[in-house]
Parts: C-alpha cells; sequence; structure tokens
C-alpha cells in the first residue's frame, strides 16, 4: 500500500508530508493500493503529484506509528478530469467507492468523509442528498487510516453493490 501521496495544497502552503489534508498527503489507509483508483482535488497549477511511504503491511491507524516499510516500484497513470471539482480524496476499486477526511479531532474527520461521500452520490449518482444520507445511515462502513500523525484519517467508504450507474 502507498501511505503517502497526493497533490500539493492550495495557495502555495509548504506543509510536512508526515500530515494530510484536503491535498491528501499521509493518509495510510491500507486500500491505497494495487488495483486502486484515487481522485484528489486539485488546489494549484499543475498539481504537483507526490508519492511516497510504501508498507507492505500496516493495521488499521498505523498505531505503532509505522507499518512494515519497504522499497517499491509504483506503475500509475495519472489523468486530469476537466470540469470536476472534488472537496477531498477518493478512492474506488472493483468492490468500494471511499472518500477521505483528514482532520484532528477524529469527529471532524468522519464529518469531512461523510460529506463529501453525500456530494459524490448526489452528483455522480443522481441521489438528492435525503436518499444519500438514507443510503449511507444504513450501509456505510468507516475505516480508519493514519491516526498517528498530525492530522487523522477517517475513511466513509461504501459497496458498489448498493449503487446503481
Amino acid at each position: 500500500m502507498i501511505g503517502c501521496f497526493g497533490v500539493a495544497p492550495a495557495a502555495g502552503e509548504a506543509i510536512s508530508t508526515a500530515t494530510s489534508a484536503q491535498h491528501g498527503g499521509n493518509m495510510d489507509y491500507r486500500h491505497f493500493g494495487p488495483g486502486c483508483t484515487v481522485y484528489f482535488p486539485v488546489l494549484t497549477e499543475g498539481a504537483l503529484f507526490f508519492l511516497g511511504d510504501a508498507h507492505a503491511v500496516q493495521g488499521d491507524g498505523e498505531m505503532a506509528g509505522t507499518g512494515i516499510e519497504i522499497s517499491c516500484d509504483v506503475r500509475f497513470s495519472v489523468d486530469l478530469i476537466k470540469g470536476k471539482t472534488i472537496g477531498w480524496p477518493r478512492g474506488e476499486n472493483a468492490d468500494f467507492i471511499w472518500t477521505t477526511g483528514n482532520a484532528r479531532p477524529l469527529d471532524q474527520a468522519t464529518q469531512h468523509a461523510t460529506t463529501e461521500m453525500v456530494r459524490w452520490l448526489t452528483t455522480d449518482y443522481a441521489m438528492d442528498a435525503v436518499t444519500a444520507n438514507v443510503l449511507l445511515g444504513q450501509t456505510v462502513e468507516y475505516d480508519l487510516g493514519n491516526m498517528f500523525d498530525p492530522a487523522y484519517t477517517m475513511v466513509c467508504k461504501l459497496a458498489k453493490r448498493w449503487l446503481t450507474s
């Protein structure tokens, strides 16, 4: 899995790669690995994508402060989706879509992730906000990403079986 990746923060802000925010960063989420597609908001011209911090394995929350750190070769492609605006990092694989919220305290990270999921469901899956919230209230799964560094990562995850194209 890739623990730390994203794009440059907004407004020329320079922050440590040890933390995370709307731009991505050190999220340490176990499903950011082979076969997933990740979406980042573009917050500055050129996006300035970065990637690092590979782990062979890591438990939820990175509770020991580290996973099993490894070197790796990563093959990826980057596409710009013009006209698309998102607020927080998103991901998907064959079985799930997910959104991330990066903040402290943990309830604020959860709120960011959940709000971004509602935004995704209403813009890309033609749901109104009430339907999206009812669906999430019955089917959402929350996963813990990084809980060791300055900002925590909460993931709001929804199985694709609950969605229609």
